[in-house]
């Protein structure tokens, strides 16, 4: 399934195309860009622990010397990873198109925008060793649809100090009418709303505390109850608003019945969608914004996203990219599964860890074993490939890919206590043992 998934999502001559449309000064001589993307691939899927180790494993197929590999990797432009995944989503598209439809908002396409910052990575690069600092390679501005589960678009940044709004000025240009933009308080700004407003694009975005500024606010609407507390709406007029956009937005306020992680007591958004739609829909929407955390969180425990090794910018980003296009397959692979089973296990929630793990401990195995002609190959019609897929999933078990529910933890503060102590360390054993005689 994986495979056949991956034949779909990213053949090898179509990676090739999309390098040779994009890239700006990068040229293919003996190194393709699609064998750069299978080494990191396999990095991304737990198969090889580290590039190095993918490239010593291909040394026979690789007609390059790993100085060379690395130097390539460390030149990949962010305008290829930004196609890589935008035309991979667009390949998934109409597999999921097979699918029972799931839409969050009847006509319209739901893309929740953030950024993901990668972790300091280490300090291989000749002029970060004397740097006592956090080394940081980079940030990503993401567009993830919670409908179809595929993220669609993403705008690399080298600069890890660069602002997420200037990343974001890229994402909004291919905003589309009919589309709903939903964003965190840092995209609040005059620049953002009114760019998405200009498209004929939706957006709800949580209030920021200083801009845009207003000229005008309107009556409270009566409040409505809903699940986490209770709304009013009213109208603003922007201070300056762009000539021929729409002047007129709507604040819905949220005062809710526990408060957030933060200590917010109330939830404040702003949204240019139509007056049909109300305040209740846009705060239930709103509450899809978190999805994108999950999938942030996945892409971080379930593949290899943050390759701590890889230092230069570009190489880091590069590995993100990957990790991205493998979660886009893992994504369709578990709604096919849920959908095979859906019958017999109404509600089943297929673990992307536990599906990760199988393909982990399966597809190389597979690959060494199958001479390539013998690999599955994806068909040309998208249906005839999901119901092949379809086939595939009913023959799984859904309690080996279930997730497992936790219990939440309750919450305890820690409180203050002494630098000495909290840099101690205890001996487990001895814990233990001195517990054993202590009843509950």
């Amino acid at each position: 399934m994986a495979h056949l998934a991956l034949d779909q999502a990213l053949p090898s001559s179509w990676i090739d195309e999309v390098f040779q449309a994009h890239r700006q000064r990068q040229y293919p001589r003996e190194l393709l860009f699609s064998s750069v993307v299978e080494l990191m691939l396999l990095v991304t899927l737990g198969l090889r622990p580290s590039l190095h180790a993918a490239a010593r494993k291909m040394a026979d197929r690789l007609p390059v010397s790993l100085a060379a590999l690395y130097a390539k990797v460390q030149r990949t432009e962010p305008a290829v990873l930004r196609a890589l995944v935008q035309g991979s989503a667009q390949r998934l598209v109409p597999l999921v198109g097979c699918l029972p439809e799931r839409q969050s908002l009847a006509g319209w396409q739901l893309r929740v925008f953030d950024g993901n910052h990668l972790p300091a990575s280490e300090k291989r690069l000749a002029p970060l060793r004397g740097l006592r600092g956090a080394a940081l390679p980079g940030h990503t501005l993401v567009v993830y649809d919670p409908d179809s589960a595929l993220v669609c678009d993403i705008v690399a940044c080298e600069d890890a100090h660069e602002s997420e709004r200037t990343g974001a000025a890229a994402l909004i240009e291919r905003a589309q009418a009919q589309q709903v933009w939903i964003g965190d308080r840092h995209f609040c700004t005059q620049a953002i709303v009114q760019g998405l407003a200009e498209r004929g694009a939706g957006c709800i975005v949580r209030e920021h505390a200083r801009h845009p500024r207003l000229r005008s606010c309107g009556l409270w609407s009566e409040q409505i109850d809903i699940e986490t507390g209770r709304v009013r709406e009213q109208a603003i007029e922007l201070a300056e608003p762009h000539a021929g956009a729409l002047k007129y937005w709507r604040r819905i306020e949220i005062a809710l019945h526990a408060p957030t992680e933060s200590g917010d007591q109330a939830i404040v958004l702003w949204s240019n969608l139509p007056p049909e739609i109300d305040a209740a829909t846009i705060a239930r929407l709103y509450r899809k914004r978190w999805r994108i955390e999950g999938m942030f969180g996945r892409l971080e425990s379930v593949l290899h996203s943050e390759i701590k090794t890889l230092g230069h910018p570009r190489a880091a980003l590069l590995g993100f990219a990957v990790a991205v296009l493998a979660y886009n397959v893992l994504a369709l692979l578990k709604q096919l599964i849920e959908h095979a089973h859906r019958q017999r296990h109404p509600e089943l929630d297929v673990s992307t860890y536990h599906l990760a793990v199988d393909i982990a401990s399966d597809y190389g195995p597979m690959l060494r074993i199958l001479p390539s002609e013998h690999w599955p190959r994806a068909d040309d019609d998208p249906r005839q490939l999901v119901d092949r897929l379809l086939r595939l999933s009913s023959r799984m078990s859904p309690k080996q890919l279930a997730t497992s529910k936790r219990k939440p933890k309750d919450a305890q503060a820690k409180g203050y206590v002494d630098g000495s102590i909290a840099r101690s360390h205890v001996s487990t054993a001895r814990v233990l043992k001195q517990a054993e005689g202590k009843r509950p």
